[in-house]
C-alpha cells in the first residue's frame, strides 16, 4: 500500500486511497491541475437535481477507503461557491465505506441550481490526521490574543 522513493535528504512516501466505483457512470476524483491539492468530485445522477436554499445531498456514485491517519475533507469549489452555490465542509473517516455525498444548497438570494450527471460539484482535500491525546488543566498558557474571540486580530 506505500511506496518510498528517496529524494536527497527527505523521504517521499506515496500513499494510497482506495476508490470504488458504486455505479457504471461515476466518475474517479481528480486534480484538475498538476498544483491543484484538491481532487474534484463529480455528480452521479440519473437524472439532473435542482439544488435550492434546502441542503441536498448530492450522490458521487464511489466510495473511497482512506489509511488510517489520512483526513479526507470535502471542501466546496471556488466557481460554485462564487455564484452563490453551497457544499457543506465534512470530513470522511477513515473507516467510512459507504456512498460520497456532497451536501450542496443555493443561497436565498439567487435561483436554484440544477446539476447534471457529470458536473464538477466539490472537492476533496487529503492531509495526514494526527491523533493527540487531550489533558485537563486549570489554566492555558497566555497568548497577546489569549482569549479575542473572532475578528479580535483586526485583520
Amino acid at each position: 500500500m506505500t511506496a518510498g522513493v528517496a529524494r536527497g535528504r527527505a523521504q517521499i512516501v506515496d500513499e494510497l486511497i482506495r476508490v470504488k466505483r458504486l455505479r457504471p457512470n461515476a466518475r474517479l476524483p481528480e486534480r484538475a491541475t498538476e498544483g491543484s491539492t484538491g481532487y474534484d468530485l463529480y455528480a452521479c445522477l440519473d437524472e439532473p437535481l435542482e439544488v435550492g436554499p434546502a441542503p441536498v445531498k448530492v450522490p458521487a456514485g464511489i466510495a473511497i477507503e482512506a489509511p488510517p491517519g489520512f483526513d479526507v475533507q470535502v471542501r466546496p469549489r471556488s466557481g460554485l461557491s462564487s455564484k452563490g452555490v453551497m457544499v457543506a465542509f465534512g470530513t470522511i473517516d477513515s473507516d467510512y465505506r459507504g456512498e460520497l455525498l456532497v451536501t450542496m444548497y443555493a443561497l436565498p438570494y439567487r435561483h436554484a441550481h440544477v446539476v447534471h450527471d457529470g458536473d464538477r460539484i466539490a472537492q476533496i482535500v487529503v492531509t495526514r490526521a494526527e491523533h493527540l491525546s487531550l489533558e485537563i488543566v486549570d489554566d492555558l498558557s497566555a497568548t497577546a490574543r489569549d482569549a479575542g474571540g473572532h475578528g479580535s486580530t483586526g485583520r
